[in-house]
């Protein structure tokens, strides 16, 4: 009877860990309905390569990844080691330059859910006008709708867009969301999500929208720390009270 290789054993320790955070993240997203078919995309730096990324399969349906069928690819767009998946161009072209040009961007996100398209469609953006809006408000960056993010050269105008802020609402099309942890990443999209979809919501019923004061922002922001759990990482528990709900429903993401 031949050997079986356990997965694990082909990577280093640090990668993959990284790569089960990320196999994690994509059960996670599929779970709460932020898939788009094979499209779409979440991706990590390989710990101790800043030259390298893990992104998903093009082809695969966020609830086929797993930790080993993750494609690791280099910034130019070279796969590193085998794979019999392709990745996805668009996918490729805006999370690369990104990951090249911005060394605190370890995770990056980025989704069509209707409430952030819809919210992202919009001329005024995300308003404030709800609790987890008023995360958000002045530390959004916009991008004005280009098409598909296939062409190297909009890479230039989306860091551009950027600025020194780490979620950038692409119009007309949805939001990235760039952060130093994958955690931190997961953590602000739920809330990022949740904002728009209550924006829906709020506007849907036609009434007279209250929005919430400036100084009342600042107030909100200044405090927001203070519900952290002191010396746990941003988002780890949240991030890891999803894993044990993936763990409930299939484990495969683990192989």
């Amino acid at each position: 009877m031949a050997t079986q290789i356990r997965p694990e054993t082909t990577y280093s320790e640090a990668e993959w860990q990284a790569r089960l955070d990320l196999a994690a993240c994509y059960r996670i997203f599929d779970l709460l309905g932020w898939s788009e078919s094979v499209y779409n995309h979440i991706s990590v730096k390989v710990p101790g390569q800043d030259d390298a990324f893990l992104i998903n399969p093009y082809g695969l349906l966020y609830s086929e990844v797993t930790a080993s069928n993750l494609v690791k690819i280099d910034i130019d767009g070279n796969t590193l080691g085998a794979s019999a998946y392709p990745v996805n161009k668009a996918g490729f072209t805006q999370h690369a330059y990104f990951h090249r040009h911005l060394h605190w961007a370890q995770a990056i996100c980025h989704v069509h859910t209707t409430a952030s398209m819809a919210v992202c469609s919009m001329e005024e953006g995300l308003l404030p006008i709800n609790f987890y809006a008023c995360n958000f408000i002045g530390r959004l960056a916009y991008h004005t709708f280009e098409g598909v993010t296939v062409r190297a050269e909009e890479g230039e105008r989306l860091l551009a867009n950027l600025g020194d802020r780490n979620i950038l609402m692409l119009r007309n099309h949805g939001p990235v969301v760039l952060a130093p942890t994958l955690p931190l990443m997961f953590l602000q999209m739920w809330a990022l999500q949740r904002a728009c979809e209550i924006q829906l919501a709020t506007l849907s019923m036609g009434q007279p929208v209250r929005l919430v004061p400036d100084d009342v922002v600042a107030v909100h922001q200044r405090d927001l720390g203070s519900v952290m759990i002191p010396g746990v990482q941003p988002g780890a528990t949240d991030f890891a009270a999803w894993v044990r709900r993936i763990d409930q429903v299939d484990r495969s993401w683990r192989d």
